[in-house]
Formats: C-alpha cells, sequence, structure tokens
C-alpha cells in the first residue's frame, strides 16, 4: 500500500469534521448510570496457567445491562505491580488462554486483557463473552449491529463494558494507577474507556480504529469499515440515519472528553484505519499532555514490537513522575 492519504504536514495540522450530538454527553452519562444500577458480582478465580513467574485469575464482571464479561488478571508472581494496564483487543480477537502473555507482565504491571463481546473468532485467541443483544437486519461483521439508533448500536455496549472494566481494574488492584491500552478496535475502545472510565492514569492507543466514521468510509475500502459501505449500498435511504448513530460512537467525539495523558501510533501506510482518521481523534485529544508516534512505512500494524518498547519507556516516565 502506498501511501494515500494527507502528507505528514498536513495530518499534524488535520482536523476532524466530525461533530458530537447535542445530548452526546447526557447520552454516555445515562448510560454508564444504568450499567453500574444493573449490579452484578465481580468474580476472579484462580486459575492454573503452567506459569512459574504470572499468577492468573479468570475474572467475571457486569457489563453493559449487567452482561457477564470475561477477562484474564495476569499478575506477576511475588511481586507488587505498578500498575494496571486494561487491555482491550482488536477486531475478531477473543482474550485467547490463560497462558499466553505480554510484555506488560514481564515489565511489572498487572495486566487485565477484556474480551470483546461476540467476538473471539480469530488470530488463535478465542473469546468467552456472549452479546446476548438482537440487531435488526445488518452487514456481516459488528459495526452495522443495532445501527438503527444510538441506543441498540453494538459499540454502546462494548464502550460501557470498558468503562466497566475500569471499574474493575480499581476494585481488584486497589490503589493502583490504571492504564487504558488497545490496539486497532482495542484502540478505539481504550479511547472511549479513558473517556467515559472512571480514574484512569494513561491511554496507549495504537492505530485506533473506530475514529471518523465519515471520512474513513469514503477513502478505504478495507474492511472492518466497508462493511458500512456495504450495509449502505443496500440502504440507500439510511445514510444520515447511520451516520448520526456512528457520531455517538466516534472516537474523535469520546476523545474530546478524555484528558489523561496519552501516547498514540499511527502507520502512514496503513489503509484499515488511515491516518488521517487516526490524527482527527489524537488531534481531538483534550488532555494537553499527549504525543503520537508516527511510522511513515507500515500498514496497521503500525510501530510493532518497537512500539511496544516505546509504550513501556513512556509509561514508565508517566506513572513514576
Amino acid at each position: 500500500m502506498p501511501h494515500f492519504d494527507l502528507p505528514l504536514a498536513a495530518l499534524r495540522e488535520h482536523r476532524s469534521t466530525v461533530q458530537a450530538p447535542d445530548d452526546f454527553a447526557e447520552f454516555w452519562a445515562s448510560t454508564l448510570e444504568g450499567a453500574r444500577a444493573a449490579g452484578g458480582e465481580t468474580y476472579a478465580r484462580p486459575v492454573d496457567n503452567g506459569l512459574a513467574l504470572v499468577e492468573t485469575h479468570d475474572v467475571t464482571f457486569a457489563g453493559f445491562a449487567g452482561d457477564p464479561i470475561s477477562a484474564w488478571l495476569h499478575v506477576p508472581a511475588g511481586r507488587e505491580p505498578a500498575g494496571v494496564v486494561v487491555e482491550f483487543l482488536g477486531y475478531s480477537g477473543g482474550r485467547g488462554y490463560a497462558h499466553q502473555q505480554s510484555e506488560w507482565v514481564l515489565a511489572g504491571y498487572a495486566h487485565l486483557l477484556v474480551d470483546t463481546r461476540g467476538q473471539g473468532y480469530a488470530h488463535g485467541k478465542p473469546g468467552a463473552t456472549a452479546d446476548p443483544h438482537g440487531s435488526d437486519p445488518a452487514a456481516p461483521g459488528h459495526l452495522t449491529r443495532g445501527i438503527s439508533s444510538p441506543e441498540t448500536h453494538y459499540y454502546r455496549r462494548v464502550f460501557t463494558d470498558a468503562a466497566r472494566a475500569v471499574d474493575v481494574a480499581h476494585e481488584l488492584m486497589p490503589g493502583l494507577p490504571v492504564v487504558v491500552a488497545g490496539i486497532s478496535q482495542g484502540g478505539g475502545i481504550a479511547i472511549a474507556a479513558a473517556a467515559l472510565g472512571e480514574g484512569v492514569a494513561a491511554a496507549l492507543v495504537d492505530v485506533p480504529f473506530l475514529c471518523d466514521f465519515p471520512r474513513a468510509t469514503s477513502i478505504t475500502d478495507r474492511a472492518p469499515y466497508a462493511e458500512i459501505v456495504t450495509y449502505l449500498a443496500a440502504h440507500r435511504d439510511r445514510v444520515d440515519d447511520v451516520f448520526r448513530t456512528l457520531s455517538y460512537v466516534d472516537g474523535v467525539n469520546l476523545a474530546r472528553l478524555a484528558d489523561v495523558p496519552a501516547l498514540f501510533s499511527v502507520g502512514l501506510m496503513d489503509a484499515t484505519c488511515p491516518p488521517s482518521t487516526v490524527f482527527g481523534a489524537y488531534d481531538a485529544w483534550a488532555g494537553a499532555d499527549k504525543d503520537i508516534a508516527v511510522y511513515p512505512y507500515n500498514d496497521h500494524e503500525g510501530g510493532g514490537p518497537l512500539h511496544r518498547r516505546v509504550q513501556l519507556d513512556w509509561l514508565r516516565d508517566r506513572l513514576s513522575a
């Protein structure tokens, strides 16, 4: 994929034209109030992961409408963690198996790896969380599930689960700073968690999906954004309604509510999450302490393992401060 979006200098000046609906803040406040009022216990059961240096708990907590959401909590064995990294997953991935690890535990952090409801069918990482809510006719995938209104849209439920996961991280690891993180869809969910969650210390947002839907659908034909195009090609009279619904879950609008320190990343050859959509959310981020790592010749893999080291250093500096 060649460079297809704006040049880097123009990307740094780019401003998204996405606008939040008038009741945006009220919509999310009432959604989260309803989820917390629905109640539900948090369960954390120790499991044998076969590892000597990591302790793992199988976590179930109450998300949107009290629905049970699965997660793994990994903790360094015999060591007080420096913080909790709450990680959200890329499109179609699940939490996987108890022995599958990332660098976060090795770096001394507790790691809450959160399932995405109704997903977990790819990348060798099965999920364990259902999405028990129905949908009107939709394109294959998740983007158009419940697209008829913001109240029924799939990502309203996912983002509520994310905010509740932040609550659970504080509950399970009291007194520790809570960081939200994710790549692609996980990056978009991390934006929502930083905006909607309580007591978030920092956000690590990599090549985020779910940002500036109108622009994304006009400049890339890659999935998952292509699901919206497929849907609108059949439902020609629903364009305005669809983009109104999506405005409630657009990462640009949610970034305007997020005022915690943030490190973004972007690949300038990324045709899955186009660079201008990433910069749109980055520019909208409300917090003054923000930075973006740019990888000029990378597609949706972004900075990969090189960027993980950048994150480790950045996070250590923020939490030690």
